[in-house]
């Protein structure tokens, strides 16, 4: 974040920042930045602890650009690809490198997301210091473990300074296998004392949403602290207990499993959404995936890889609903996996203004010299029926129990939850499950939303190759820190590889 001294209270916005939004016209999340004033003799005065808290949860709105931190977290994955149509998309290689596995520490997107995480970490030390009343702290010690996660999965490191002390304080260094333990500490600090909602758009941490965080953590903790980022993996028994005690409370909560998968991203959902950001609408998940000639014309930018959308199950309602068209706004818009030929609201065969041919999506599609139809397009969000961009839902937490059944060697168990959801949805359950079928079935559920790379690494397959993507290292389980950290703060080593 930004720290102004009394004789400089004015600071012209980061020089990345600007970057940032010279590259692509498509970008529609704008970051604010935050500043304190100090006194340049001593140390910083915080703000009014409640106005903090609001701060640090509207400033959840990262999450929803597609770009920086929900880049990272999804397009080196197997799921989601950023085709260059002519020049659209190219933003200077930016998205096809993030997916064919060749960044480098100075990548635009690496920093930004670096810069954002960090300063909202420093947001929630500022929340701790400010004298804060007990559910004010709770929501300080959930958000500060919320964004260490995040942190220490991107980079594997996270540089940390109280909020007290001066800028001349350069941040000291906690490795992951620590931060992984902070984070945990932070959350299960946070619970007493934090909410017990049920299930809606909550704008602000609760019991559900610190339970949920810790089954995501304590399933990770393994990969956190392997010797060797890459593997393998020791899960250890007790944490992965956790995982399945923590879900359950998640449960005990009030939350189920919505018999409509997509009326889960819907306004008025009320079953699964656990955390929600309160800034704006998820319009970028549409619009990053939508053809210039559907209403709303969209960017005709990212889409799924052939091979992961025909690992479904053709029975699957997950996969998608056929367009209702009736004349209204955006009714010619499926949801799920949009391919073949699209139509107008009113039904009749929808023309790609670029080519004036019919507007049939197909499922082959590279990353460079890409014709405008190519790619299977993805819909969670109905630009006319979207609710708010979700965070934490519920089906990710009973998806982690079942893999922690899984892997503590109870498959029956593990079957039984996840044909629970299944059952719900309307999906054929299965016969069994094993590791590869888990995998699958997280893939299934919980597509574009933000945690593939996550569960790929710790499911051993991130150093696979597929389409566009024959780059196998190891180290990139990591991302690079990035130079101008390096340059400013002594105390940061690169991780290997770059």
């Amino acid at each position: 974040m930004q720290i102004l001294t009394k004789r400089s209270l004015l600071q012209p916005l980061c020089f990345f920042c600007l970057l940032l939004a010279t590259q692509s016209c498509t970008d529609l999340s704008v970051e604010e930045f935050d500043s304190v004033v100090i006194d340049e003799d001593g140390p910083p005065a915080p703000g009014e602890a409640g106005q903090l808290v609001d701060g640090v949860y509207d400033g959840l709105s990262t999450f929803t650009d597609q770009a920086n931190t929900y880049s990272l977290f999804e397009h080196p994955s197997d799921e989601l690809i950023p085709p260059t149509r002519g020049v659209d998309w190219g933003d200077n290689g930016v998205w096809r490198t993030l997916h064919a596995h060749t960044w480098d520490p100075t990548h635009a997107q690496v920093l930004n997301a670096w810069n954002t995480l960090n300063q909202r970490i420093y947001n929630t030390a500022e929340i701790l210091a400010a004298n804060p009343s007990a559910e004010d702290e709770a929501h300080g010690r959930f958000l500060q473990g919320f964004f260490m996660w995040h942190v220490l999965d991107l980079y594997g490191v996270v540089p940390f300074r109280e909020f007290g002390e001066g800028v001349d304080v350069l941040p000291r260094v906690i490795s992951r296998s620590d931060a992984i333990d902070l984070a945990i500490s932070q959350v299960e600090a946070s619970i007493d004392n934090l909410p017990s909602a049920g299930p809606g758009e909550n704008i602000q941490g609760t019991k559900a949403a610190a339970y949920s965080m810790l089954t995501r953590m304590y399933l990770n903790k393994a990969v956190y602290k392997a010797d060797n980022p890459a593997g393998p993996y020791d899960h250890n028994a007790d944490d992965l207990q956790k995982v399945i005690d923590y879900a359950d409370m998640v449960t005990d909560e009030g939350y189920s499993f919505d018999p409509n998968y997509f009326e889960i991203f819907e306004a008025g959902s009320d079953n699964e959404p656990i955390l929600v950001s309160n800034q704006g609408t998820p319009q970028n998940r549409w619009m990053m995936t939508l053809h210039y000639s559907q209403n709303p014309s969209g960017w005709n930018g990212f889409t799924t890889l052939a091979d992961f959308y025909n690992a479904f199950d053709p029975e699957d309602p997950r996969i998608g609903r056929e367009p209702t068209p009736d004349g209204t706004a955006s009714s010619g818009i499926g949801v799920g996996f949009l391919q073949g030929q699209q139509v107008t609201d009113e039904g009749n065969e929808l023309i790609d203004t670029r080519t004036q041919q019919p507007l049939f999506f197909t499922e082959d599609v590279g990353l460079a010299g890409v014709p405008t139809n190519a790619g299977v397009r993805v819909i969670k969000y109905h630009p006319a029926r979207s609710g708010k961009y979700i965070l934490i839902r519920y089906a990710e937490s009973q998806l982690n129990k079942a893999e922690a059944q899984l892997r503590l060697g109870d498959a029956a168990g593990a079957l039984e939850t996840v044909n629970t959801m299944r059952a719900t949805r309307g999906t054929p359950e299965l016969g069994s499950i094993d590791l590869d079928g888990m995998l699958m079935e997280r893939g299934f559920e919980l597509y574009w939303e933000g945690l593939r790379r996550v569960d790929q690494i710790r499911f051993g397959t991130f150093t696979d190759t597929w389409d566009e993507k024959t780059v196998t290292d190891p180290t990139r389980v990591l991302f690079p820190i990035p130079q101008q950290a390096l340059d400013s703060n002594p105390n940061l080593e690169q991780n290997p590889g770059y």
